[in-house]
């Protein structure tokens, strides 16, 4: 089969479905023709062409600010319709384009492969109300600015229009589209490697380092990792909850992994990042040799901070759920998560983790120190976010009902009997 993948950062979250269809080749050589088309970038697939295309200028800032999304959408749309040129010129047709809505390269590849069925990730829908946007009451947004948040719907709803297949990785997500079109879009609830992240029980029994991070046996971890450091991700709530848990608990080091940039929402008013704001705000009240901030660690790193966590934080406004939230779970980490629906779809309060209401930093230090010193509820959460990640998170179960739907919109089986051999079921068809 034919595969034409689109993303703007490859490989993106197509990694693993890549290394999928790549086995099928191992295993039958020339089975699959894969193209990526993205952004310049260093990654590299061995058995994957990658076709770049140039990265378009900003869009001008004169615009109004509800236009000035669209206006970079469509500029990175005419991108991809030139990309895809280059590569129908080369003679590839793709059977399936697979690829994320979130920034407009797809939006013009039906002109270039008419008839060609479009696997689109939706993330999220964008609301005004009950969603992420005045979530957060110390964080609301002036009245003139939601045209432009319901603008960044543009693509979405571009993308619904052409009539195509559509997939999103959680119950949440795929609640924030509106009724007409959720017909359109199929949740596939991601996987995570069940082997690569899996609870390291020594590594609380021995020493470890991780950058200027150095914990012993003899004390404990509190861990929080989010992408950049923001109130999106409760950056705010954990670092007001701080004095009172390194007060209580002396033995306690804390690692905060995450960049000073900003992935979601506004800048401080003031300029500067949201970790300086805070730390100001806790100034001269907590313990500056305790807390590490890491910034952005190696993957590796991430897993050893999250094998050897006592107790890791997971707070988020409504809106998209972190890779790392599944990847804890999988680590069997005491997960102390917000009471936001992003989160509460994948913990359950005292089976696999703890439930703090997302804005409460008194409550959230309450339960923190809950579970740092009582090591019975400890083991029965850490048992149960584990358990959790083998029944829904299995990587394997992800993949086969990602290639069931691909098989569903082509209308034919990934692997094709060999010639002269009776017709086997494909993995996907043996399991559906």
């Amino acid at each position: 089969m034919n595969f034409l993948f689109v993303h703007q950062n490859f490989p993106g979250q197509y990694v693993h479905l890549l290394r999928s269809l790549l086995a099928d080749n191992l295993a039958r050589p020339g089975t699959h023709e894969i193209v990526f088309m993205t952004e310049p970038n260093q990654n590299y697939m061995d058995g994957v062409r990658k076709v770049t295309y140039s990265r378009p200028p900003p869009a001008p800032k004169a615009l109004a600010p509800a236009a000035w999304e669209f206006e970079s959408a469509a500029l990175r749309a005419q991108a991809g319709y030139q990309g895809a040129q280059q590569i129908k010129a080369l003679g590839f047709k793709p059977d399936i384009i697979i690829g994320h809505h979130g920034w407009g390269e797809m939006l013009n590849l039906c002109d270039v492969f008419p008839g060609v069925p479009i696997l689109g990730y939706f993330e999220f829908y964008y609301r005004i109300y009950n969603s992420d946007v005045n979530f957060d009451p110390e964080f609301q947004m002036d009245e003139p600015r939601f045209g432009a948040v319901r603008a960044k719907n543009t693509i979405n709803l571009l993308a619904v229009a052409l009539e195509q297949w559509g997939q999103t990785p959680t119950h949440w997500q795929y609640a924030t589209y509106p009724g007409w079109a959720k017909d359109k879009i199929r949740i596939i609830e991601e996987g995570v490697n069940l082997e690569q992240c899996a609870p390291e029980p020594a590594l609380r029994k021995k020493k470890i380092t991780v950058g200027p991070l150095t914990v012993t046996p003899k004390q404990k971890l509190l861990t929080f990792v989010s992408r950049n450091l923001e109130p999106y991700r409760g950056f705010h709530t954990l670092m007001r909850a701080l004095p009172k848990i390194l007060d209580e608990c002396p033995n306690l080091v804390v690692s905060i992994v995450g960049g000073d940039e900003v992935s979601y929402g506004a800048p401080p008013p003031n300029g500067g990042s949201w970790k300086n704001v805070f730390l100001k705000e806790v100034e001269g009240r907590i313990d500056l040799s305790r807390v590490h901030f890491m910034g952005k660690v190696k993957y590796q790193d991430h897993l050893t901070l999250l094998k050897r966590s006592d107790a890791h934080i997971y707070l988020s406004y409504p809106f998209v759920a972190s890779w790392s939230l599944r990847e804890a779970l999988a680590c069997g980490c005491v997960i102390i998560g917000a009471d936001s629906t992003t989160v509460t779809e994948f913990i359950k309060d005292g089976v696999n983790g703890l439930i703090t209401p997302t804005l409460d930093s008194n409550k959230l230090a309450d339960n923190a120190l809950r579970v740092l010193g009582d090591s019975t509820l400890s083991a029965k959460l850490r048992l149960g976010a584990r358990e959790y990640a083998e029944k829904h998170l299995s990587m394997e179960n992800y993949l086969h009902r990602y290639r069931a739907y691909i098989e569903e919109i082509v209308g034919q089986p990934l692997i094709k009997a060999l010639p002269g051999t009776p017709a086997k079921k494909s993995r996907s068809q043996a399991r559906a």
